[in-house]
């Protein structure tokens, strides 16, 4: 067996996200920042999904949101936008970062920390 890497709790990582309109994409992001569970977010599209839904395949059009945090805000992050998406299964999907500018990395950890 190999071994297992534990992340720092203040590990940076980004999280996705995906919407069905420009408005409810800038919702998610303000709101993800103002409740300090993301520093920022990056807004993108419109993007093509194609997808399975109820035995169906799907084709939309969606907006991505990519929202930085830290491991240990990333509970925090999911349950907010969990309790204000109004997709029944939301994609929420958090990448680890491997380097940042140390400067950015305090900038978020600082940005994430409740106040």
């Amino acid at each position: 067996m190999g071994d297992v890497q534990i992340p720092q709790p203040n590990a940076l990582l980004t999280v996705l996200t995906t919407t069905d309109t420009p408005t409810k994409a800038t919702d998610l992001a303000r709101g993800a920042v103002q409740a300090r569970v993301a520093a920022c977010a990056q807004i993108s599209g419109p993007i093509t999904s194609v997808y399975r839904w109820d035995g169906a395949l799907e084709t939309a059009q969606e907006w991505q949101v990519v929202l930085k945090t830290t491991t240990s805000r990333y509970p925090a992050l999911e349950t907010w936008l969990t309790q204000h998406h109004d997709y029944d299964t939301p994609e929420i999907i958090a990448t680890p970062v491997t380097t940042a500018s140390e400067a950015y990395a305090t900038w978020v950890t600082t940005e994430t920390t409740p106040t």
